[in-house]
Order: C-alpha cells, then sequence, then structure tokens
C-alpha cells in the first residue's frame, strides 16, 4: 500500500503529470495559455503545510491504510508520543496550550511560523535534510539560515543527533555568553554559501558557541542573505538592460512610423528644396529617444512583467484577491513595491523573486534558444544552480507558480503566454 501511496497520491508526480498533460497537447502550440490556465485552475492546487506534515508522519509511521482514510488523531497520536518520547516541548516559549490543540492546527493550517518546523525536528526526530526540505518546500522559504544562532544551534542538534534537552543546554550558554570580539558586522557581509560552509564543519559544543557568539549583534541588524542579493542584482540589472531594448524597439517602430508621415509632407512642400528636406529629416531623427539600462525604473519593469494584470486609476495592480489564481499565485506577483523594498535593504530576496527575474530573462532569449526544449533545460539548470547557493531549495514543480513558469519556458513566446495566462486569471 505504501508504493501506491507514493505512486497515486505523491505532489510532484502529480504535477508533473500535469504539466506534460498541457504541453504534450497536440493543441499546446495554438492555445498554449488555455490549457496551462486549465491546468492551474483545475489541476494544480496550493499545497497547504498541513498536507506536507501528514504526508511525512504517513510514511514515517509507516500506515497501511490509504491515505485519504487514516483520521486527524491518528497523527496527533503520533505527534504526541514522539514529541514524550524526545522530551520535546509543545513550545519553544512558554504557552498554556495543549499539544493537542496545537498539533490540530499544525495539521490543518495552510502555513506555520518557521519556529514550527525547528521545533518538529525535534519533536518528530528530523534529519537536516527533512527540516531543510520542509522550509524550502511546506514553507516556501529559505533552508536554514547559517547566520541565525538559533536556527545554527538547532541544525547542528539535528546532525549530531541531540535532543531538544542538549538544544536547551546550548542555547543556555549561548545566551549567557559574551559577544564574539571580532565584528559581527563584517561577518553577515559574508554570502551564504561560505556560511553554509563553515557552520557545516562545525564538530563540537565548544566550535558552535565559538560560532554562534560571532552572530551576537547589538543593532539587530536583519540577516539578509548577501548572495541572494548578489544574485537579485545581477538579474535585475540584466533585466533593466532588457526592458531598454524592448523600449528601443518600440521606440523605432513608433519613430519610423511617424517619421514616414513627416517625410512625406516635407517632399510635398514645394517651398523646400531637397537639402532643406534632408536637414529636416536629420534633425528629426536626432530626437528620436534612446533608452538606457540607467533609465528603466522598477516601475518599467513592473509595467513589462506583469503587463496583463489590471492596474487602478494609481496604476497600482489590482489586489491579488480579484484573481481566479489567487490561491495558486498568492504572493508570486512581480511588484515595485516589493523590488524597491528589496533594493533599499528592508525586504529579503525570496525563491520567486529570482524565478521570475530569471524567466523573464529566458523569455528575452529566444534567438539563442530558439527550441523550447533547449530553453527549458538550460532555464532549469540555471535557476536550480542559482536557488541552491541562495539555499532555497531547487525547482519544486508542485509549487503552481513553478509550474506555471516551466510551462511557459516551453512554450513559444514564453512572456506572451505568462501575460495571457495571468490575464485570464483576471476575467
Amino acid at each position: 500500500m505504501y508504493d501506491e501511496f507514493n505512486n497515486s497520491t505523491d505532489f510532484t508526480e502529480r504535477a508533473w503529470d500535469a504539466l506534460y498533460d498541457a504541453v504534450d497537447n497536440a493543441y499546446f502550440s495554438d492555445k498554449d495559455a488555455s490549457l496551462i490556465y486549465t491546468v492551474l485552475s483545475k489541476r494544480l492546487k496550493f499545497i497547504p503545510f498541513g498536507e506536507y506534515l501528514k504526508r511525512y508522519i504517513y510514511r514515517k509511521a509507516g500506515f497501511t491504510e490509504a491515505f485519504e482514510n487514516v483520521p486527524l488523531s491518528d497523527y496527533q497520536q503520533v505527534i504526541k508520543e514522539s514529541f514524550a518520547e524526545n522530551y520535546t516541548p509543545q513550545s519553544f516559549e512558554p504557552t498554556t496550550a495543549k499539544l493537542s490543540a496545537l498539533s490540530k492546527n499544525w495539521l490543518t493550517q495552510q502555513t506555520v511560523k518557521r519556529k514550527v518546523v525547528f521545533l518538529l525536528g525535534f519533536g518528530l526526530s528530523m534529519s537536516p535534510r527533512d527540516v531543510n526540505e520542509f522550509l524550502t518546500k511546506a514553507l516556501r522559504e529559505q533552508g536554514f539560515n547559517a547566520k541565525d544562532p538559533f536556527e545554527v544551534i538547532c541544525w547542528y542538534c539535528y546532525k549530531h543527533g541531540c535532543s531538544y534537552l542538549k538544544f536547551e543546554e546550548l542555547w543556555q550558554i549561548f545566551s549567557e555568553a559574551a559577544p564574539d570580539a571580532l565584528d559581527a558586522r563584517l561577518f553577515y557581509s559574508d554570502m551564504t554559501i561560505g556560511a553554509r560552509n563553515t557552520v557545516a564543519s562545525l564538530n563540537n559544543d565548544a566550535a558552535l558557541i565559538s560560532f554562534v557568539s560571532r552572530l551576537k549583534t547589538s543593532d539587530n541588524a536583519p540577516k539578509l542573505s548577501v548572495t541572494a542579493r548578489r544574485y537579485f542584482d545581477e538579474l535585475f540589472t540584466k533585466a533593466r538592460e532588457l526592458v531598454a531594448e524592448i523600449y528601443n524597439q518600440e521606440e523605432e517602430e513608433q519613430f519610423e512610423d511617424e517619421l514616414t508621415i513627416y517625410r512625406s509632407s516635407l517632399m510635398n512642400n514645394e517651398r523646400l528644396s531637397d537639402a532643406e528636406v534632408r536637414y529636416r529629416l536629420k534633425r528629426r531623427a536626432e530626437m528620436k529617444k534612446v533608452y538606457t539600462r540607467e533609465d528603466i525604473t522598477e516601475s518599467d519593469l513592473e509595467h513589462i512583467i506583469s503587463s496583463a494584470i489590471p492596474t487602478d486609476r494609481h496604476g497600482n495592480l489590482t489586489p491579488g484577491k480579484a484573481s481566479k489564481l489567487n490561491a495558486q499565485f498568492s504572493g508570486k506577483r512581480f511588484s515595485r513595491q516589493h523590488i524597491s523594498e528589496i533594493l533599499a535593504g528592508k525586504a529579503e530576496v525570496n525563491r520567486f523573486d529570482l524565478i521570475t527575474l530569471n524567466f523573464f530573462i529566458y523569455s528575452q532569449s529566444l534567438d539563442l534558444y530558439p527550441n523550447p526544449k533547449t530553453r527549458y533545460i538550460s532555464f532549469i539548470e540555471s535557476t536550480n544552480k542559482m536557488l541552491e547557493q541562495c539555499w532555497l531549495g531547487e525547482l519544486y514543480i508542485s509549487n503552481p507558480y513553478e509550474c506555471f513558469v516551466l510551462m511557459c519556458i516551453l512554450s513559444e513566446d514564453p512572456l506572451g503566454t505568462y501575460a495571457d495566462v495571468w490575464e485570464m486569471s483576471y476575467q
């Protein structure tokens, strides 16, 4: 029965089936947007955190009955027994809430706070990989943050098979330790991959405490990923260059139309000599606007990528709740407000920022990748390399938005198809 569950209801396999049913359809080249919209609206749903947790417990507990027939109380019982066996409390902070009530919430919620995953890591004896997959797949967030003392100590305990009681001991030592003399702000400028490599080398308690003591700061500086920001800046720069090219192409086409009319008007003017006509045409040509990367703002990029999303009279995107795909795409729209916050250092770069920017760049590289399948393979390799370097986890087909982007990449006009699907969702 376990294999049947694995094959019939696995989130990833179901998503791949949906993608192939769309892109392998004989009408995909002509009706790509319609087919993609149908798949998104009817077959690809947002998977709540509770479903991930149930699937994990189902497999780990070795249930033999059909997945859909396991009552909620059975999952709660597994959590209760495992937490007791591993001496794990119901929360990292003092609380009067009972584990029975909390576990019910975890098993039924759309999402949970990040710390819940770390608590479950202790309570359910998860491996570092298990916890990381919950963070990147179930929460769709960054994996272990190697610049956060709490997460580093948790990771150390998972790696070395330490219990929650050991975590409490190490956390107490860290809390009482003085900040390392090394300026922590210098450490926070390190890239994610460097911090991860350092954490991976921690093999004893003394090394751990020495490391996390370096992370103590008095100014509560945000622990933003330098690696993710580096990739974002590279993609954002390239995207601005491409938007400038788009604007210049549009300007060229519009100018040629206007110049044709102007030329005809001058040549029909009997009072102008040929030399005067050529001079006026030359001066008119010099008036043509030429866009550069520096001319392109966050608003311009939003205008191009989110062109099909309706706006209000102030130019702001219509609220996402108006889209029929809001459940699948919630929080995934590319907005100028979010980009401005990233550029100002007030918001973290998330996986969807990087995926969307890379998608846009590939959508404008049709000359380089005329074959959709070649473009698709290159996009996946490029995106996965970037996401892994940022500790965000590879592309996950079960995320509706990511499946959507992959289907668009396989179309003849990726950005046009992307826009058409968004437009359909608001009709």
